[in-house]
């Protein structure tokens, strides 16, 4: 079945097809080759993403990519580096580079990023936390909560602060939680946090894609891919950063040895097909998860169109054609 949709928003994107835009110095024309690669998945406008570093290396980066005249580039999503320092929770993010939330240091980071960020991923826990969430409010920056380990207060807090959205709920947290006292249910719980999801069948199981799903209802779930160099690209080991990351046959991307996943191999067309595929949905029921409902939380509008074959009995969707608007 031939269809038509509006061009995806991922508010989530590490590197695709080989560029890890954690990478210092990536000229601008390598930069253009990712978005390039990833825009014939569907993704007319996306958010590279950040992870915890010095600034140095962060400003590096984001000069890296502001330096890339493109219309796929809707702003920077900084993830971290004010994060929970503990591991579990931390997840790939290098525990030598966690800062205490600090404006000066926000501010400093942006003026880097030529003012390009739009969307800080921190942990309320975190001193300095609650006065940030504020100050970025106040200057249209939308916080998202995530790798954390915050107890009910303080994510009480942190809404109340103006945070709006939780990322890749359900994971960045430690393994092991307390059943009913917890960050996961604590975030399902607030009505006033969106949850971005990673449904790539290795981040969270069908089952409780489907249960958040049900949770939050279709207008406050986002699907993001949380993509690393490795998607769109073969298995082998690639960067994130200053750590090296592997992806096997399966799709699981992960530091060679380690438990824990870092970011994800995931397109954005196969996490539509995977959510609709774990919850019983529509294809339409799906898509704003992947459209309308991120640019939304921007305060953009979703750009483009998009071609593509859908075969409703076994859950697969196939770009054919991406027209940019």
């Amino acid at each position: 079945m031939k269809i038509q949709f509006p061009g995806f928003v991922d508010l989530q994107v590490n590197g695709f097809a080989g560029v890890d835009f954690n990478t210092p110095g990536n000229p601008p024309e390598k930069t253009q080759s990712a978005l390039a690669a990833i825009r014939a998945t569907g993704v007319t406008r996306c958010l590279p993403t950040l992870i915890t570093s010095s600034f140095e290396h962060f400003a590096a980066c984001a000069r890296a990519i502001t330096d890339c005249v493109d219309t796929g580039i809707a702003g920077l999503h900084m993830e971290g580096p004010y994060i929970s320092p503990l591991a579990g929770a931390r997840g790939a993010h290098p525990l030598n580079q966690v800062k205490l939330a600090s404006l000066d240091d926000f501010l400093r980071r942006q003026d880097a990023a030529a003012g390009r960020i739009v969307l800080v991923t921190l942990a309320p826990e975190v001193p300095g936390a609650l006065a940030l969430i504020e100050a970025l409010v106040a200057r249209n920056v939308r916080v998202a909560i995530g790798h954390t380990t915050a107890d009910r207060d303080q994510l009480h807090a942190a809404v109340s602060a103006g945070a709006s959205l939780s990322t890749h709920l359900g994971n960045g947290c430690p393994q092991l939680l307390h059943r009913h006292d917890n960050v996961i249910w604590e975030q399902l719980g607030q009505d006033q946090l969106s949850a971005t999801l990673i449904v790539d069948g290795h981040h969270l199981p069908a089952a409780v894609v489907k249960s958040i799903v049900r949770a939050k209802g279709l207008a406050r779930t986002i699907l993001v891919t949380d993509a690393v160099a490795a998607a769109g690209a073969p298995p082998g080991r690639y960067r994130l950063g200053d750590e090296e990351v592997e992806l096997v046959a399966t799709g699981r991307v992960s530091q060679p040895g380690a438990a824990h996943l870092a970011g994800s191999s995931l397109t954005m067309d196969m996490a539509v097909a995977n959510t609709a595929r774990s919850c019983g949905l529509s294809l339409e029921e799906v898509l704003p998860l992947a459209t309308t409902n991120p640019a939304n939380l921007l305060g953009i509008a979703p750009a483009g169109q998009v071609t593509a074959d859908w075969n409703p009995a076994t859950y697969c969707l196939t770009i054919s054609g991406v027209m940019e608007g």
